[in-house]
């Protein structure tokens, strides 16, 4: 019977060769690991890990501090919360340097040693979601999962690209903040009298781009309150997505909204520590986590107790 890991390598062969590039994805290799120290659940300091949107195929993806994440981050349970591959730009053009094999390296060895690993597919590598139910190298592959902390609250894990109307818009609200409205306006002055010049009328670019930020805004509200909403109707006490790369944790109308953010702009993931309580980390390459290093830690930490 066909595997979803013989599957997964023959479709990265196929996209390889339609590509027309050179290399190979030999996921099924282990070349070892600089890290000797055991990836299980033996060491594990947190109970879950949720990361997501990796994009792995992209010169985007900050595989080298991802691996760094994920040696400081041994946890009992990993979850991997879709477009972990991105499937629609190795369609188009191949990329796979050595650190994103690493990185698929990685995670095959922390499953073998005992880390439970579940791979929830997204919209960039929806090639995986006809293996529902399936396991290839020891990961798991599940359309959606379901998750309970340590205090007892159960968790759905999806990507949430099914509660997307416009994939991406999101991206807006990396880029523009208040230095940048700042610049907008004195490069307004500019292009206004230059359109002067050209017996133009008055345009506003910073009214221009603040609506659409603030249409981004809008959907990025209107995907958390219904993935929220989702969650709460079908009785969880909240919901782990990632998909708009945007890293959140906070309450809607009662359910938790957990998203774990990306590791192509906010190099964040969502933990539970062992007691129960949630925190939304934010990487910073090189640091560790608070008591590992003194004086070193993870930035921009969140946390829900539990």
């Amino acid at each position: 019977m066909r595997t979803a890991f013989d599957a997964l390598g023959g479709w990265a062969a196929r996209s390889r060769l339609q590509a027309g590039g050179g290399g190979a994805l030999p996921i099924d290799v282990d070349h070892g690991d600089a890290d000797d120290a055991p990836d299980g659940p033996e060491r594990a300091r947190y109970r879950a890990v949720f990361i997501s949107d990796l994009h792995l195929g992209t010169a985007g993806c900050k595989a080298r501090p991802l691996l760094e994440f994920l040696k400081q981050h041994p946890s009992e349970t990993l979850y991997l919360v879709g477009d972990i591959i991105d499937g629609w730009q190795l369609r188009r053009k191949w990329f796979w340097p050595q650190s994103h094999n690493d990185v698929v390296q990685k995670l095959l060895r922390r499953a073998r040693k005992g880390c439970r690993v579940v791979f929830v597919p997204g919209n960039h590598d929806e090639f995986a979601r006809q293996f529902d139910g399936n396991q290839f190298g020891g990961i798991e592959v599940h359309n959606e999962a379901v998750h309970t902390t340590a205090d007892g609250r159960r968790l759905w894990v999806v990507h949430g690209d099914h509660f997307d109307g416009v994939i991406q818009c999101a991206k807006w609200l990396a880029y523009l903040g208040d230095n940048a409205y700042e610049l907008l306006l004195r490069l307004n002055n500019h292009l206004n009298s230059l359109r002067a010049r050209m017996g133009l009328p008055y345009w506003s670019l910073s009214q221009y781009l603040k609506h659409k930020v603030k249409k981004a805004l809008n959907y990025v509200m209107d995907f958390e309150r219904a993935v929220a909403a989702e969650a709460r109707s079908r009785g969880y006490h909240g919901v782990v997505c990632g998909h708009i790369h945007r890293p959140e944790m906070r309450h809607i109308d009662g359910t938790l909204y957990c998203n774990d953010g990306d590791w192509v702009e906010s190099l964040s993931a969502l933990v539970e520590h062992l007691d129960g309580r949630l925190e939304l980390v934010h990487w910073a390459p090189g640091a560790l986590p608070e008591g590992v290093a003194q004086g070193e830690k993870a930035r921009g930490q969140t946390i829900i107790g539990a």
